[in-house]
């Protein structure tokens, strides 16, 4: 019997993946409400839904309106925004390892930025700036594309970026990116460059 992924595979990748999409909402869903501190009865109250519905919205059973959608996220207190997608490359260093490399700087809220996390057997601390260079380090240079976007912060990734320990082959990789980011901010921090493409770059870092 073949699997659902071997399905979507055979199907082609002109067929949207209907499952895929309904099961990384539910996740949104879960994630707001777990952030909110709220039961799922409190939130299908708030939203005006059911607390059925809302779990078959959480387990990917079904799938809400973009409207449904946005009022369930804006009871638990989120926004539903547009964001650029991030998407990966694959690069190979010196020493044949292989390291990917997006195509913008990703942002994370504060409490994921600053959390405690376990990279290759080790925990960092990343609200420590020492700590948090190690894991970057381990992150341009050996993190998965699911792992930087969990784990890294582009704001944080600029301040920290000549300090960082890195081979050639992965700074070279990384340093358009975070060059777009520094240099379009000159007289007002890194923030605002956070997020450009590697192509709109302005050529070399600012500093």
């Amino acid at each position: 019997m073949m699997s659902s992924s071997a399905e979507r595979a055979a199907a082609g990748p002109d067929v949207p993946d209907v499952t895929f999409w309904a099961e990384r909402g539910g996740l949104l869903f879960q994630q707001a409400r777990h952030a909110a501190s709220m039961k799922q009865s409190v939130l299908a109250g708030l939203s005006g839904t059911s607390r059925t519905t809302l779990s078959a919205y959480e387990h990917g059973r079904k799938s809400p309106t973009l409207e449904t959608a946005g009022r369930i996220l804006d009871a638990a207190g989120f926004r539903l925004t547009l964001e650029p997608k991030i998407e990966f490359t694959e690069r190979v260093a010196d020493d044949g390892r292989r390291f990917h490399v997006p195509t913008r700087l990703p942002r994370l809220a504060p409490a994921r930025a600053l959390a405690t996390v376990t990279l290759r057997g080790r925990t960092y601390d990343l609200a420590e700036r020492a700590e948090r260079g190690e894991a970057y380090a381990v992150l341009l240079g050996a993190g998965s594309p699911d792992e930087v976007l969990a784990h890294l912060d582009g704001v944080l990734l600029a301040e920290l970026w000549p300090d960082l320990e890195l081979p050639a082959a992965v700074r070279a990789a990384w340093l358009p990116l975070v060059a777009a980011a520094r240099g379009s901010t000159a007289g007002n921090g890194v923030r605002a460059g956070v997020g450009a493409r590697a192509d709109d770059r302005d050529e070399g870092e600012s500093r």
